[in-house]
């Protein structure tokens, strides 16, 4: 078949089940592996060029991971970098020992017992950062100290990976292991000390130069995130580790929630082939001998795996509800899992007994996660009396969660026009605000006078979405265009219908339009002005002097003006 006709009946048929998902109120994402399912050589066996499809597969998890990496700033990792690391380690130590039990009890040997034990242990990266981005949270508190214990599972799952390999493979043991392994932790130092410094002052100029093109801005954010990714794969690194690497160099830059908000829409199609991908190799025998020990397995993942992160959370002085919704993230079988397994099934060192278990644990345990994280605040309310009884210590750490926008913020739209102005009434009402802009020139002036701001187009819905506007309690747009105005106030308004929203205008049609979508306010500045003028001259008359004193203070606006604007 065709790759063109293939692809486009699997996007036919993903959209069809994503559809039917979304009529039943589930999780796109289960929609998606459901697909992969019926694609599968089990139903319709449409999916023939795997090769292919795996290609854009890893594409997908690149760009994830780029955009992940994209968040995580220098003080964010700071901030939750330790506590991920003690959570993490401690999980998959206190993990893989019960589930070592769990296995045992079982009736696995050994061997399939360890295999076992570390499949549980490990969950999910990928899967959970689409949730956290589904619920908007990867910038909580909860939602970085996720990502944090998540990619230390990773490493944690490279490493056993490639020791299965080295140690299953006697033409790798034929070499000298050691040799191998620090030859690989030299070029992982150099890669990131060069990295740094390129990050450090390179980046930074080359970045104000291609931000005066959205299309040039978009096509280095894919060369860069897809060849750093490339470039680590080709030196014996995963592609995922570059593609993390080369979002973190990006994210101290004033252009990362704008070039983030741009490889969204290319993340959802290429990890929507990764869901297909993952769905048709699911592979189970004998469901019905399956079934109890899967049903054991997945009760172990969904309730002991987060409590001991939940555990090590408290012991750590984290909040009740930080550490209940950081434990649900634990609650599935990783895609490393399947493939370890499948390593450790061709050395011969299980049998397929075993894959068919994790593998439908895997089935269950990723469906059942994907409700326990969406709905997390649902179930926090009813279980919330009994949490509070592992309160472990007193001494709570300070958790600095609150939202960079509430209904006290103002947020205004454009500063080279008259937001200055609107800025100005902010600081005098000592009010919350940023503002919007899309003009790199304008960053040194923001720097310069400490101006808090954000660099993106307001006709972007995913980065109007990223900010997070619809929680401010006003907006105000000084764009002259219209359209994008009239996106502006019809987004703003559907989300939110109890804030202000002030945006300009040229003509009386437009102004009448954008009241019909919301506008609480329009600015139509040739008609303010025309009559600011007419009232001067029904207070003034004819009097000279008058007029002098209004041009004198009017100069020393712009004046004024002029400065903090160079």
């Amino acid at each position: 078949m065709n790759i063109f006709i293939e692809i486009g009946l699997i996007v036919f048929i993903a959209t069809a089940i994503s559809i039917l998902m979304r009529l039943l109120k589930q999780p796109l994402f289960v929609g998606y592996i459901l697909s992969g399912v019926v694609l599968g050589p089990y139903f319709l066996n449409f999916i023939q060029s795997t090769e292919y499809i795996e290609l854009f597969s890893k594409i997908g998890i690149a760009i994830l991971l780029f955009i992940v990496g994209l968040s995580l700033k220098p003080d964010i990792i700071r901030q939750v970098g330790k506590v991920s690391l003690i959570v993490g380690i401690g999980q998959i130590i206190i993990t893989s020992i019960l589930g070592f039990v769990v296995m045992k009890c079982l009736g696995f040997s050994d061997i399939s017992s360890v295999y076992g034990a570390i499949a549980i242990t490990l969950s999910s990266t990928i899967i959970i950062l689409k949730l956290l981005s589904d619920r908007g949270d990867t910038d909580k508190l909860y939602g970085k100290i996720s990502i944090g214990l998540l990619l230390v599972q990773d490493v944690f799952a490279t490493i056993i990976l490639l020791a299965v390999a080295i140690f299953g493979s006697s033409s790798l043991l034929s070499g000298n292991i050691t040799q191998f392994a620090f030859l690989l932790a030299l070029k992982g130092i150099l890669f990131f000390v060069i990295l740094y410094f390129v990050s450090r002052y390179l980046l930074p100029k080359l970045m104000n130069f291609l931000a005066t093109s959205q299309e040039l801005l978009f096509l280095f954010s894919i060369t860069w995130g897809l060849g750093l990714a490339a470039v680590f794969y080709k030196f014996g690194f995963s592609l995922e580790i570059g593609a993390l690497a080369a979002g973190v160099a990006l994210s101290a830059s004033p252009f990362s929630q704008e070039i983030s908000s741009r490889m969204k829409p290319l993340r959802d199609f290429f990890i929507l082939l990764f869901f297909i991908m993952l769905g048709s190799q699911i592979v189970i025998f004998d469901v019905g001998k399956m079934i109890i020990p899967a049903l054991i397995l997945s009760a172990f993942i969904f309730i002991l795996k987060p409590i001991i992160v939940f555990v090590l959370m408290r012991i750590l002085n984290y909040k009740v509800r930080t550490g209940f919704f950081t434990a649900l993230t634990v609650s599935q079988v990783s895609e490393f899992s399947l493939i370890l397994l499948a390593l450790g099934l061709s050395f011969g060192h299980l049998s397929g007994e075993l894959v068919s278990l994790i593998t439908l644990t895997g089935v269950i345990t990723i469906a059942g996660s994907a409700y326990l994280v969406l709905h997390a605040d649902v179930i926090y309310k009813y279980l919330r009396p009994v949490l509070v009884f592992l309160e472990l210590r007193k001494k709570l750490i300070e958790e600095k969660e609150k939202e960079d926008i509430t209904k006290d913020t103002m947020v205004v739209f454009g500063y080279d026009r008259v937001g200055y102005d609107f800025v100005n009434i902010a600081k005098k009402l000592n009010k919350d605000y940023f503002v919007v802009d899309f003009n790199p020139n304008l960053i040194p002036k923001f720097k310069k006078n400490n101006i808090p701001f954000r660099f993106g187009d307001a006709e972007d819905i995913d980065f109007l979405e990223d900010i997070g506007i619809i929680k401010a309690g006003m907006i105000v747009s000084t764009i002259p265009d219209f359209k994008t105005n009239l996106n502006l106030v019809s987004y703003y308004r559907s989300h939110n219908i109890d804030g202000i929203i002030i945006v300009v205008s040229h003509t009386i049609k437009n102004t009448q339009e954008l009241y019909e979508k919301g506008a609480s306010f329009v600015v139509m500045s040739h008609y303010l002005g025309a009559m600011h003028a007419s009232k001067m001259i029904e207070a003034h008359s004819m009097a000279p002097d008058t007029f002098e004193k209004e041009k004198k203070h009017h100069i020393e606006y712009l004046e004024q003006r002029q400065k903090l604007t160079e």
